[in-house]
């Protein structure tokens, strides 16, 4: 792969049609008469742009993308028939007279600022505002063979970035030196920089990647790692620590490829790891092994990571399992768009298995000043279980 393979990629207009019928269906299920979509990875989904635009979508019929900047970009960008500019009064006052004065409206409550959702329902009256965001989270959980293609292409790309650690880790170089050089194949190679996430206030640039004590150091991260980063103001991932010989090296990279994105993690080291870090990897291995052999359509998530739990414990590394003090509850988060999609595998949260499901699965034990390891990989459910997405050799990598 390189840059001059790489082209723009626009979603279909059979893909959009498929996804906007989905949705549809679902909010007629909740006697709700359309939906107003305005949160840029959502836009994307059901428009094919990311420019400031409006995206307005009834229960029947079609919908109708209404663009501040750029109408241009837009026109070109989404295969929607309907595109045009509008003054924001209109938009919403064509919106009411749609769907009739006791209609219901569907708006993203759980990523809308709190000023911007107060403004809208006001638009919007005589409207009842409702949260659409369950609906599009779940119309979007579900890959199409188009989205699944996508993603196998961001896997090639992470696959060049892992196949690039052998050529620069190097004792004594700093983790962010380290990282430097591996983000500058992804970008090479089309990826977007961007990781988008839509849990509030979680944030990420292109993962994590630390070393020895680092990769115990803890941070806000809604994940198993944190590390130090680089000052207080973005306190993740590689810092300047110097990585030496006989400790852990994780990286746990997103690729993003087309606006699709693929998590990965490996650990490599220089020289040779304690005993007991490389029997917990082991374990991890088993623990990945053992819920892609148990994880198909029907199973719920919350008893594969009990599986994942009870693996851990019989080999007496529950105390450090996804994490040592303020321990993670979930082995798998979906992936696609966002780095936080459903599925979620978690602890006591009800979540049945659906064929078009991906997800990245991260068995990891973390040891407080000793380091992590842990491995994560890509999946899809398939009809007939799980189908791994990314790929690189699961060994530990020494130098």
């Amino acid at each position: 792969m390189n840059l001059s393979d790489i082209e723009i990629r626009y979603t279909p207009k059979e893909e959009l049609a498929s996804r906007i019928s989905r949705f549809q269906q679902s909010l007629l299920e909740k006697n709700i008469d359309g939906a107003l979509i305005l949160q840029k990875a959502d836009l994307f989904y059901f428009s094919g742009t990311c420019q400031n635009a409006h995206l307005f979508i009834p229960a029947h019929g079609e919908p109708v993308l209404i663009v501040r900047k750029s109408l241009k970009r837009a026109k070109e960008e989404s295969a929607l028939d309907n595109i045009i500019t509008q003054h924001p009064k209109d938009m919403f006052k064509n919106i009411i007279n749609s769907v009739g004065s006791k209609g219901r409206i569907g708006l993203e409550m759980d990523v809308l600022p709190a000023k911007i959702f107060l403004k809208y329902q006001s638009s919007l009256s005589p409207l009842e505002v409702v949260d659409a965001s369950n609906i599009i989270r779940k119309t979007r959980m579900i890959k199409s063979l188009y989205e699944i293609d996508t993603l196998k292409e961001t896997a090639k790309l992470n696959n060049l970035m892992f196949s690039e650690i052998s050529n620069v880790l190097k004792e004594g170089i700093t983790e962010v030196e380290l990282a430097s050089k591996l983000e500058s194949v992804y970008r090479i190679n089309g990826h977007q920089g961007a990781i988008r996430m839509r849990g509030f206030n979680q944030e990420l640039f292109y993962g994590h990647l630390m070393s020895g004590w680092n990769l115990s150091y803890p941070s806000f991260f809604d994940g198993p790692t944190g590390g130090t980063g680089l000052n207080p103001s973005y306190p993740q991932s590689a810092g300047f620590k110097v990585i030496g010989r006989n400790e852990p090296v994780m990286v746990d990279y997103v690729g993003n490829l087309n606006g699709y994105m693929v998590d990965q993690a490996r650990i490599f080291c220089i020289g040779s790891l304690p005993d007991k870090l490389v029997k917990a990897y082991d374990v991890a291995l088993q623990i990945r092994d053992k819920v892609v052999e148990a994880a198909k359509p029907g199973v719920n998530g919350k008893d594969l990571f009990e599986t994942a739990y009870n693996i851990a414990a019989e080999n007496g590394f529950q105390d450090h399992f996804m994490g040592y003090e303020d321990r993670i509850s979930f082995i798998a988060h979906g992936i696609g768009i966002e780095l936080d999609e459903l599925p979620v595998l978690a602890k006591n949260f009800d979540m049945v298995l659906q064929s078009g499901m991906v997800f990245a699965m991260e068995p990891k034990f973390i040891f407080p000043e000793e380091g992590a390891v842990g491995i994560e990989d890509t999946f899809v459910v398939t009809d007939d279980g799980l189908e791994q997405i990314s790929y690189f050799d699961d060994s530990i990598h020494y130098f």
